[in-house]
């Protein structure tokens, strides 16, 4: 088990992944991923949810290893989630006498997942605001619904002050892993609980009342110093603001073409004194971390081939799915090539403009083929509009 300290009655049993490829079958995590799970040692002991498959024997050896002989009186359900839940039907059968803590959407979804006996009476059904009494412990619920599945609650103990945050707060990479929160955590909240911006404000207003010194997420370290920093992050990112200067361009080119205008435009933004352009290649970036930056950035151009007069696929699926994730408040260019009849400027700009807050910058840039020199100016013009 990792060396995780918490404090010395509640108690971390989770597990790093390490030889995970893809998060939820889709996102690359390189740098694997933790599983976390908790005790509370009390009066009454308490889970706090269960984790993946995955690792079910390392989280029952570091769960008994904690107990010592104990038995649990309550498992908390923060969210039903296979990477979290696919343990109650081991739990309840390893310890028939648990209760199941959970509210009235996970209870209406566990029978989805297991078929428990006599769920009705082994079930402790909660709202918002109502507390679980554990002896010196004392858990405060708080219902998060769609952060990001209905049913999520988190958990505030008031007397170490720890706020049990489900998904909210966490990240991609294993817990031994040494990187920048901010990076994989940003990466982990635009793909995954992105489009829920309205939700999380509602949270954050919830949990502005609350002294919380000590943050456990589901995902990804437990947060102990500096949290106003990890609290403000999710109030920039969910209200859909601009969180870094600079340029992104979104590049999707079938024969290089496109890149290459692309490149060109790099190049005179630096020149006329932007700082940070990042320019990516959509059929070679990671998906998920071409949807981060259009969130991080303010200012991002869109570039794309034209492909059976619509627009070549890569770029499509970022446009498509920054729509699914309610993307708005940013300044646009376009960049469009073609042969015979460039069309992907408009395919781009009728997606865009569906979107909230898009100021797109007129005119749309042509490119025919390969740039040439005549092109120049026109991205110059763009240039100048995106400083």
């Amino acid at each position: 088990m990792k060396d995780v300290v918490i404090s010395d009655n509640i108690k971390y049993i989770g597990a790093d992944d390490k030889d995970i490829d893809l998060f939820e079958n889709q996102y690359v995590v390189p740098n694997g991923v933790s599983y976390n799970s908790y005790v509370i040692i009390d009066e009454k002991i308490a889970i706090m949810d269960t984790i993946d498959k995955r690792k079910t024997d390392e989280w029952l050896h570091n769960l008994e290893s904690v107990l010592n002989g104990k038995k649990p009186d309550y498992l908390i359900i923060s969210h039903l989630e296979p990477d979290h839940a696919y343990n109650i039907g081991t739990i309840v059968e390893k310890y028939p006498d648990i209760k199941l803590v959970g509210n009235n959407k996970t209870f209406a979804f566990i029978p989805q997942f297991f078929d428990i006996e006599n769920l009705e009476e082994r079930k402790i059904e909660v709202k918002d605001g109502d507390v679980l009494d554990l002896g010196k412990h004392k858990l405060h619920f708080i219902m998060a619904p769609m952060i990001h599945w209905p049913e999520v609650m988190m958990e505030y103990e008031e007397t170490e002050k720890v706020l049990f945050s489900a998904d909210g707060f966490g990240k991609f990479g294993a817990l031994d892993t040494d990187e920048d929160w901010d990076c994989e955590a940003r990466r982990y909240y635009f793909n995954i609980v992105g489009k829920y911006g309205v939700q999380v404000q509602a949270l954050l207003k919830k949990a502005s009342s609350l002294d919380i010194q000590t943050i456990c997420p589901l995902h990804g370290p437990i947060l102990k110093e500096n949290l106003s920093h990890y609290i403000g992050k999710y109030d920039i990112w969910s209200k859909y603001e601009v969180e870094s200067d600079g340029v992104y361009i979104a590049c999707a080119s079938i024969h290089g073409n496109t890149l290459n205008a692309c490149e060109k435009l790099k190049e005179i933004l630096e020149e006329k004194g932007v700082e940070k352009v990042v320019l990516a290649d959509l059929a070679r970036e990671d998906f998920a971390e071409a949807v981060e930056d259009s969130f991080k950035y303010g200012k991002i151009i869109f570039a794309s081939s034209t492909y059976n007069m619509d627009i070549f696929s890569p770029m499509r699926n970022l446009l498509l799915d920054l729509k699914e994730k309610n993307y708005q408040n940013r300044k646009v260019g376009i960049i469009e090539n073609g042969t015979w009849a460039p069309n992907s400027g408009k395919c781009m700009k009728d997606i865009l403009s569906t979107m909230k807050n898009i100021e797109i910058v007129e005119p749309i840039v042509t490119i025919r083929s390969k740039l040439k020199d005549t092109d120049i100016e026109k991205l110059n013009e763009l240039a100048e509009q995106m400083l």
